[in-house]
């Protein structure tokens, strides 16, 4: 669980974000997943929506998995129940990604572990909308 001292880690993976593959983003206006994208979308991050039911959310091509996604991500930001997001993390391993975020309310201790063995950094059980949103005053200046 972060602490108060991992404010900053939060800040410098924000700051240094371009592009996150937001994985289980749902078509669906009223899904926290959707909800989510387009606050990054607006925010001016490359969101690249991952689900495999449908082929373009938000005008942006949807992939079906994170190893179709034909060029970097920096940020995983994951939207599936904490027993689905072990295969995640090990995708996200295999494309290269630098940070693993577990929306609130999820939590992979394992998966957890396994990312940052890899030299992957971890976020877990927090909305990135919401610390962007708590932050954005100070990464704006």
């Amino acid at each position: 669980m972060l602490s108060l001292q991992s404010i900053p880690l939060i800040d410098d993976i924000l700051c240094s974000t371009e592009t996150i593959a937001v994985v289980g983003f749902s078509p669906k206006e009223h899904r926290p997943s959707h909800v989510v994208g387009k606050y990054l979308m607006d925010a001016g991050f490359t969101v690249i929506p991952v689900n495999p039911g449908v082929s373009e959310i938000l005008g942006q091509v949807s992939y079906p998995d994170l190893a179709s996604i034909p060029g970097p991500v920096d940020v995983v930001d994951i939207f599936r129940r904490s027993e689905d997001v072990l295969p995640i993390v090990e995708a996200a391993i295999a494309i290269h990604a630098k940070v693993i975020w577990m929306q609130q309310g999820i939590v992979n201790v394992e998966a957890a572990a396994l990312a940052e063995k890899a030299g992957l950094q971890v976020i877990m059980d927090r909305c990135i909308k919401i610390d962007h949103a708590n932050l954005s005053p100070l990464i704006n200046g």
